[in-house]
C-alpha cells in the first residue's frame, strides 16, 4: 500500500476532476491524504480520502470567487504570487500535519507553483493534475504581449526572488528560473483530463503527460431536486459555472427572454446568485447548485460558459451544446469544441435572444454537431479514465 499526499486549491473546476482518482486509488488499497479547504470536506471524504485543511480561515488556495473584473491572464499571475507569498508558511504547515507519515508520492494541482517543491523536499515522485490544460503560450495565443511581457512589470518576479532565496535557506531547494513555468506546474507525471483527440497543439505536451480522458465519476451528490418535472420533457441545460458567473449578469436576462415562451423545461444554475430580482418564468428550474451529471441525463441541448468539466461532460454524453465563453481556460475550451465542428461558441458581448435562440436551434437540428460531438466522445472513452491514471502513477 502507498501512501499518498495530495494537494488542492479551493475550486470545483479543479477538484471534482480528482475525485474519481482518489476513489481509484482508494479502492487499489491506497491511503490518501487530501489537503483542501473545509468547503469540500464532504466530497473528498466520500472518495475515501482523509481530509485535512490548511491552517487558518485565510486559506491562501482559496480561489476567489467573481472578485473584480479579472478573467484573464493577470487574474492568474495575481492568484499564483498569493501563493507564492505564503509559500512557507503553506510547506510548514502540511509537513506539520503529516510530520508522522512517510509519503511514497505527491499529486497536486497544476496551479500549484510549490507542489514539486514539496516533492524535493520529500524526495518523493510527483505526479501534476492538469484540471486546466491550457499552456501559457495557448493562452497568449492572438494576444500582442507575450507571457514574458506580462510578467515582467507584475510582483511576482520580486515574490519568485525571494520565496527562492527563502527556499534554498530553509529546505535547500529553489524554484524554477523559469517564472512562466509557475502557471503550468509540471510533475515526474502529469495526468490531463482530456483526450489527445481534442488537444489542439499536441507538440505542447511530452510524453510525461498522460490523457485519460474526462473526469466521469459518480460524486454521489445527494441533492434534493425534482426530477419528475423533467420526464417526458424536452430539457435545456444552462449553467455558467461557478467562478465568473457573476461578471455579465445580463446573460441571465437573455436566457429568460430566450427560453420563456418554449415547450421546454429549463434547468439553470445560479451558483452564489440573488434571483430574487429576476422574474423567472414558470418553465425554468433554478438552483444555486444541480448534480450535473444527473441533468444530463435528461437534457436534449445545452448552453455553457465552457469550462473544462462541464464541456466534458456535455461531449462524453453527448449532449449538443451552445458556448459562451467568459474568462479562463473558457474561450480556449469554447473555441477548440467549435473548432472540431462539435459546438457553436457565441460572443457574451454581443449576444442577444434571437441569437441564442439560433444557434440552440442550429445545434439540435444539424445532424453535423451530433456526429462530431460523437467523435470527441469515442475519443474520449477510448482514453482510458482514472484506472490509466493510476497505472501512470505506479510505473
Amino acid at each position: 500500500m502507498s501512501k499518498i499526499l495530495f494537494l488542492n486549491i479551493s475550486a470545483y473546476g479543479h477538484v471534482n476532476p480528482t475525485l474519481g482518482l482518489v476513489n481509484e486509488l482508494v479502492n487499489q488499497e491506497n491511503e490518501v491524504i487530501y489537503f483542501s479547504s473545509e468547503e469540500f470536506r464532504e466530497k473528498i471524504e466520500k472518495s475515501g480520502a482523509v481530509f485535512k485543511t490548511y491552517k487558518g480561515e485565510l486559506n491562501p488556495l482559496k480561489m476567489q470567487h467573481n472578485k473584480g473584473k479579472e478573467t484573464g491572464i493577470n487574474k492568474l499571475m495575481n492568484f499564483v504570487n498569493k501563493i507564492l507569498n505564503c509559500s512557507i508558511e503553506i510547506i510548514d504547515d502540511i509537513l506539520y500535519q503529516t510530520k508522522d507519515i512517510k509519503f511514497d508520492y505527491i499529486v497536486y494541482d497544476s496551479i500549484i507553483p510549490i507542489g514539486n517543491v514539496i516533492a524535493k523536499i520529500l524526495d518523493i515522485p510527483s505526479i501534476s493534475s492538469f484540471a486546466v490544460f491550457v499552456t501559457p503560450k495557448e493562452r497568449m495565443m492572438g494576444k500582442i504581449y507575450s507571457i514574458e511581457d506580462l510578467i515582467k512589470d507584475h510582483p511576482i518576479i520580486q515574490t519568485h526572488k525571494e520565496v527562492s532565496g527563502n527556499l534554498k535557506k530553509t529546505y535547500n531547494v529553489e524554484l524554477s528560473d523559469d517564472i512562466s513555468e509557475l502557471f503550468f506546474n509540471k510533475g515526474d507525471t502529469n495526468i490531463a483530463y482530456t483526450s489527445k483527440y481534442f488537444v489542439s497543439h499536441i507538440e505542447y505536451y511530452d510524453d510525461s503527460f498522460k490523457f485519460i480522458g474526462p473526469p466521469i465519476y459518480d460524486r454521489k451528490e445527494n441533492l434534493d431536486f425534482p426530477f419528475e418535472r423533467l420526464q417526458g420533457k424536452k430539457v435545456i441545460y444552462i449553467s455558467l459555472g461557478t467562478v465568473f458567473n457573476n461578471m455579465h449578469i445580463n446573460l441571465y436576462d437573455i436566457f429568460f427572454e430566450s427560453f420563456k415562451d418554449s415547450d421546454a423545461v429549463v434547468v439553470m444554475t445560479a451558483y452564489n446568485i440573488d434571483i430574487s430580482k429576476f422574474n423567472i418564468p414558470e418553465n425554468f428550474i433554478v438552483k444555486n447548485y444541480v448534480p450535473q451529471s444527473q441533468i444530463l441525463k435528461y437534457a436534449d441541448v445545452a448552453v455553457t460558459h465552457a469550462g473544462m468539466n462541464s464541456i466534458s461532460d456535455l461531449l462524453y454524453n453527448n449532449v449538443p451544446f451552445v458556448a459562451i465563453p467568459i474568462g479562463g481556460d473558457q474561450p480556449y475550451m469554447a473555441k477548440r469544441a467549435s473548432e472540431l465542428g462539435a459546438a457553436i461558441s457565441l460572443d457574451k458581448d454581443k449576444l442577444t435572444a434571437e441569437i441564442l435562440k439560433t444557434s440552440i436551434g442550429k445545434v439540435l437540428t444539424d445532424s453535423n454537431y451530433v456526429e462530431n460531438i460523437k467523435k470527441i466522445s469515442d475519443s474520449f472513452k477510448e482514453s482510458g479514465g482514472y484506472e490509466k491514471a493510476v497505472e501512470a502513477i505506479f510505473i
